[in-house]
Parts: structure tokens; sequence; C-alpha cells
């Protein structure tokens, strides 16, 4: 939060004896003790000001804010760009004292902000504290002294709240985050008697009072217990789960549709079967979550009224990490190009086909995310099979070529064509003067069971378009010969010989320079 005082020259002319220096306070309060008042501290800073010649004109503050991490103070962040943007308005900063300046874990971290407005010309200056604003040896090891001490006191109180924390959750007591689908959050006085049941978002406002789990609406407690019944006795997995919930229109947690992640944490977390867990994961003084062991965590069972017997979760974690340990992403890269050579051994050839046939085998997809293609999982167990000859670098010469042959014919007159690039999914294709859209199709010649084919097969948005097909020749480097043809009007596209007599209905370019009386050939065929 920052806001303007008294408006001083932009120039900031030398200021005389009289005139007093103007100044910008910096106010942080966080939930400490009342002496850091945001009032207390404004009073302290005027006091100072009034005995060193100074007077506030600025004000910056961060109020309910933590001085652990620089990232959350709006407030500092913004006096430290001006300083050094140059738009302060000001010659001093004034600040109750170190700790409010911050709370760093790093006494380097507190040190360099300060520096920072220091060499920009505008000193800070501590109004509490015993020793004096300047440069002298002894007053340095003094504020150092300070700035360690201010970090300290944020790790001890951490500790203590921690220990806290873990008492009241081995007493039963909820720790805080939301209660979860099908369980409540109850307030309860000092004396264990029950005031309240939380909505979401309100938080108790005594501090003696706690929080207990207590069961939910009868209806959400009942599809609970379904999601263990269809998963232990139906055997359905969480996607099977999740789409039989929205099918019923089962709403999720605040009326959302079901996905995996919801059905998982049902499955998993204690608090469904009465227990209490807190500790899975250490955030102390802002840093990245860290997951801790189980053997840190404190479990406090059968302190909450349980929706499902502790035997069937166990029963439903059993079947999950039996589950967990079969799936790929739990698996080395030996362990998936294994099962590529165990195919190999077993059939003499690796597809895609068998890869998805194979039992106790992860399916295609899974050798495309781990090794970006299945062409590169099968280069790393030597198997070159259908991607010998330079197969893959053919295919991925197409587009290049069919780029190149767009180019050609726009080449050949730019006013009655042009290359429409479409956006999203949609691919390019040549859009000509009258509003026509052609199709460009760049066909490889492929082989199966012993002969070879073309497969001229566009996208589903371009079936009616007239169409360009450019067969490629053998080596992959260039076109065997042109055609423009009616729309392919099939979806799945066509399989043709080098002899089909389908060819014979289109108009064969022997030169390109023909492409254009073509194009009105086929067109006149189509109206007509």
């Amino acid at each position: 939060m920052y806001s303007e005082g008294a408006v001083v020259g932009k120039d900031h002319p030398t200021v005389s004896a009289s005139v007093p220096i103007s100044a910008a306070q910096y106010l942080r309060m966080s939930t400490d003790r009342q002496e850091y008042s945001v009032e207390n501290q404004a009073q302290a800073i005027a006091e100072y000001a009034d005995s060193h010649g100074m007077r506030v004109v600025s004000t910056y503050s961060d109020p309910a804010t933590s001085g652990v991490v620089f990232r959350k103070r709006k407030g500092l962040q913004k006096l430290i760009q001006d300083v050094i943007q140059g738009q302060a308005l000001y010659k001093a900063i004034l600040v109750y004292d170190v700790s409010r300046w911050g709370r760093f874990q790093d006494t380097d971290e507190s040190a360099y902000y300060e520096f920072l407005c220091k060499s920009a010309g505008v000193p800070v200056h501590y109004c509490a504290e015993p020793f004096s604003n300047d440069d002298s040896f002894p007053n340095l090891i003094m504020k150092a002294l300070k700035r360690a001490m201010a970090g300290e006191y944020s790790r001890e109180l951490g500790v203590k709240i921690l220990a806290g924390h873990r008492r009241g959750a081995a007493l039963g007591f909820r720790q805080g985050g939301k209660p979860g689908y099908g369980l409540r959050r109850l307030l309860l006085a000092a004396d264990g008697s029950p005031k309240q049941l939380l909505a979401d978002g309100e938080r108790k406002s005594i501090t003696t009072d706690r929080i207990i789990l207590v069961r939910g609406p009868a209806k959400e407690v009942r599809c609970v217990q379904d999601i263990y019944r269809m998963f232990i006795k139906k055997r359905m997995n969480f996607t099977d789960i999740a789409r039989e919930l929205n099918r019923r229109g089962t709403k999720y947690l605040d009326g959302s549709e079901w996905k995996l992640r919801g059905i998982r944490t049902i499955l998993t977390s204690e608090k469904y079967c009465g227990a209490n867990v807190f500790g899975r994961y250490s955030e102390r003084l802002y840093t990245n979550p860290i997951r801790k062991p189980k053997s840190e965590w404190t479990v406090a069972c059968g302190v909450f009224e349980a929706l499902i017997e502790p035997g069937t979760q166990a029963e439903a974690r059993r079947i999950i990490d039996s589950t967990d340990a079969k799936s790929p992403r739990n698996k080395s890269d030996d362990d998936l190009l294994n099962a590529l050579r165990a195919i190999l051994t077993k059939e003499g050839r690796i597809t895609a086909d068998l890869v998805e046939r194979a039992a106790n085998t992860p399916c295609a997809n899974s050798y495309r995310v781990r090794f970006g293609a299945l062409s590169n999982a099968y280069e790393r167990i030597g198997y070159a099979g259908f991607w010998s000859g330079g197969w893959l670098a053919k295919r991925r010469s197409i587009p290049r070529l069919r780029d190149g042959l767009m180019r050609a014919v726009v080449d050949l007159d730019p006013k009655r064509v042009s290359i429409e690039s479409r956006g999203g999914r949609h691919r390019a294709c040549l859009l000509t003067h009258d509003g026509r859209r052609i199709s460009v199709l760049a066909s490889p010649l492929s082989r199966s069971h012993g002969y070879g084919y073309w497969l001229v097969q566009p996208p589903l948005e371009e079936c009616q378009f007239i169409t360009l097909v450019a067969r490629v020749n053998e080596k992959g480097d260039a076109f065997k010969d042109l055609f423009v043809t009616a729309p392919i009007g099939k979806a799945r596209g066509l399989r043709l010989r080098d002899k089909h007599p389908w060819w014979e209905t289109g108009v064969p370019l022997v030169d390109l320079k023909r492409f254009f009386d073509a194009v009105q050939e086929v067109s006149l065929r189509c109206d007509g």
C-alpha cells in the first residue's frame, strides 16, 4: 500500500537547514505484539522525524504481512522500485526498527535492500533502535546483530507454532484445510461443546476454539461409500467411477464434475476412516513444500466419525498400490525398453498394435510420452524394421515438399491464387481469387502385404475441396507426378495402387503451369 503526502519539487532542490528534509515512512505489521501496531510505528516515526529535522511526505505500508519473504510485501517492493528508478520524492526512509524492515532468514538480503536505497542517495533510518544511524563500526555490528535476531525470532516462533499444531492434531483437532467431500467442519468451544458448522471460507474467531470433522449430508456420505464399493467390489477404475457419478448427475465440490483426482483422494485419505493426519508436508518460513517421511507425521486414529471402515480403506490402498506398481511412470527406461525387446523376440517385429496388445506392457502412448516418439524407443533397442531405408526421414520430408509445392503454385500468378492459413488445427490450403479452396496432398508411397499404394486422405474439413494430389517418389525427395481431382468426399481416404482407375478421373499435370486450366476443368465437371 502506498500513499502520497505533500508534493516536493521534482528537481529535488537543495534544502537549507531551516527546511525539513522530506522523508518516507515504511510501516509493517504482521501478527506481532501490539507495540508493532501501525499506529504505534507511525507515532514513533513522527517523533523521530520532528527531532531530526525531517517531514514525512510519503507512506508505504504492508499491513498484516509477514516480514520473512520479499515477494509478499507489495509496499516494500514499491518503495524499492521508486528509489531505484529515481521516482522518490524524499531524501530518507524512516522505519520503526530492524524487524519492521524484515525478518529475512538471510541477513545479507536485509542488508541488500537497505544498500540499494543508500546507493541511490536515500538512506534508511531506524527510529526505535538503540544504535545511531551512521556507519561507525560499533553501530554496524549492532545493526548486523539485530538483523540476525530478527530472523531468529521467526525461526523460533515457527518451531513453537509447529509444536502447537502437532499437539492439537494429536488431540484430534483440525489444523486447517478444506474438509473434503462428504465431511464438514464443526466448531467447538474451549470446553468441547459444539458451537456451529463452518461454511467454506469461515474461520474461528476465538483462539481457544477448536475444529473437528463430522459427517456431511447423508447423500454425500452414501456417495463416498458407493465409490469404495465400485472400486473394491466391481473393480472399476478411477475414470469409470468418475464417469458413472457424472452420468448419475452427482456433483463434486462446488457443483463441479468428478475427476480422477477427486476419486483418488476419497480412496486414499485417512480422514474418511476417522483419522486425523498432520505434517505430510513442510512449508516452514514460506519455503517450497517438502514431503516429509511418514515417520514424521502426526497421526491420531479414531478421532472423527468414520464414513468407511479402516479395513475397507486398507483394501482400497492395497489395490491402488498394486496398480501403481505396474504404472509406466513408476518404471525405469530400461523396464520399458525391455518390454519392447520381449515383443521383438516373440514376434520378430514391433508395431504399435503389438505394443497395445502385449500383456504387462505399457501402451504405445506411454512410450511416446517417455521417449518423444515410438521410433525413438525403437532406436534405443537397435530396431530398424519399418524405419529402415530412411523411411522416417522420407516421412518427415513430406511437409517440406508440400509447402514448396504450394509456394510454386502461388508463384505462377499471385493475383489468382494465394496460401490461406486458417489457424488452430486447420492446416493451410490454396485459395483462388474467386474464393475456391484447393486442398493440397503430398502422398508418399507405402507398402503393405508386398505391394505399394498411395494413401489419398485429406483432412476431414478438406474432403469437399478440389484436390491437388502430388505423389512422392521412391526416394522421398521429389514428386513423381501431379493430379487435380474432384473432392475426395471420404474422411477415411483412398488406398490406391499405381494403375488404379481412379487416377484417370483426375486431370494430370505434366506441366505445373496447367494448374489453373486443370482446376477450371474439374470445376466444370463438379458444377455440371
